[in-house]
Formats: C-alpha cells, structure tokens, sequence
C-alpha cells in the first residue's frame, strides 16, 4: 500500500463539507500548517475541528475561521483569536469548551477503542451540564466520551515512507493521540525518508496509525506569545 501523496492538496483532496477534523499540535506549536492551507484552497465548509487551540487570527485554525469555514471549534484553549470571540459572541460559532487534560484523555480514549470514561474534572460546572455523574469513594464524577475525526491531521519532524513518525518536544502533545484517533490519518513531515532510517526506539507514532503520508514545505513554525527577561 503506498501511502504517499505529493502535496497537501491531494492529501485532503476527499475531506468534504461537514466532516469532523483533528489537528495536532500545541498552540502553533507542531500544527499541520501545510493541511490547513490545503483546506483554505479548497473550501470545505461546516466543518468541527478538534484541536487543543484555535489558532491566531492570522494563521493556524484562525485562517479557516476568517473564511468562516468551520461551524464548530472544539478546544481547550482560545485566548489568543480576535475573531474567534467575534464570531462566538455574535452566535456565528458553536464552541465545546473542554478542560484539557479532558480534551487529552477523549481523543487518547478513541485511539484505544474505549467509549467513555469518568473524571472529577468539570463536575459542578457548566461543562457538567447534560452528562452523567457517578460517585466512586465519595467523590463525583462526569462521564466524558470519546472523540473520533473522519480525519486526523498532524505534522512530524520525520516520518518514512511507511508512515511511522518522529516529533520533536512540544510538538508530540496532542499529535501523538490525534493520529490514532481519525478514520483516516494525514501526516505532513519536514523530512520523509526511507523504511529503516528511522531509529525504531524514536518512533513516536507507527505507521500502522498512518495512512497518508507527504513532505510538507515553507513552515513558519509560529509561537503565540514571545516571552523574554527585559
């Protein structure tokens, strides 16, 4: 099975209007620039995307909601997009608001095959509402369920042609997770290389999780905020 494309643009070339997408990445850290530009270029619209954050206005998921492709943000973090606030407060955007380590374990759960789990996190707040609690030894649970995508996105430092992966720091946070947890999974890497060149202790992902696999280009590798001593 060869399970390289040539470019984004035929990597994504089947994800369709309404469709439920994960991307990986930390803030802008590790985020599948080359994908989310693909997605730009071809229109899709409706769609839910699953993603630890955002983006900024300018780049990342920011660009997508400027066009107002997608319908529904699920994240954990938002605090950095203008216009997604906009959009929000003007009921133009539906929003899950998810606790991270919540939003983490969700998308660790679908990859793992388990449909729901319980945790503290949450309970006697708004993100209680319409979910079941249990106690377990006297302390209240919510139960959270899994997350799936027709389509996982994440970028790698290194991948081979067999779709195993390799992530630098930050970036394995919520890509490592997010690549099994998609219907189809599309890894964009910096370097793509030949089966065995990978050290096999490295490898982050297997490639079994993997069925797209292309070299991406021209990343600009953004932060959200830079923080220095004076």
């Amino acid at each position: 099975m060869n399970k390289v494309y040539k470019n984004a643009d035929e990597a994504i070339a089947d994800v369709k209007d309404g469709m439920t997408l994960m991307l990986g990445g930390f803030g802008l850290c590790g985020i599948p620039e080359n994908c989310i530009s693909a997605l730009l270029r071809k229109g899709v619209k409706n769609l839910t995307c699953i993603s630890n954050n955002a983006g900024v206005d300018d780049f990342g998921l920011g660009l997508l909601l400027k066009t107002k492709q997608i319908k529904k943000m699920m994240s954990s973090y938002v605090g950095e997009n203008a216009e997604f606030e906009r959009q929000f407060l003007q009921g133009e955007l539906e929003v899950d608001l998810i606790p991270q380590g919540t939003l983490a374990t969700r998308i660790a759960m679908a990859g793992l095959g388990i449909p729901a789990f319980f945790t503290p996190a949450g309970y006697g707040t708004e993100v209680a509402e319409g979910k079941e609690v249990r106690e377990f030894n006297g302390k209240m649970y919510l139960m959270e369920m899994a997350l799936h995508a027709n389509f996982s996105m994440v970028k790698a430092w290194k991948g081979d042609t067999m779709g195993n992966l390799v992530f630098r720091k930050t970036t394995r946070n919520y890509s490592v997770p997010i690549a099994k947890a998609g219907d189809i999974t599309i890894a964009e890497v910096e370097q793509l290389v030949q089966p065995g060149e990978l050290d096999p202790d490295q490898v982050h992902v297997p490639g079994i999780y993997i069925h797209r696999i292309f070299q991406g280009s021209n990343y600009e590798k953004r932060i959200e905020r830079r923080t220095v001593l004076s």
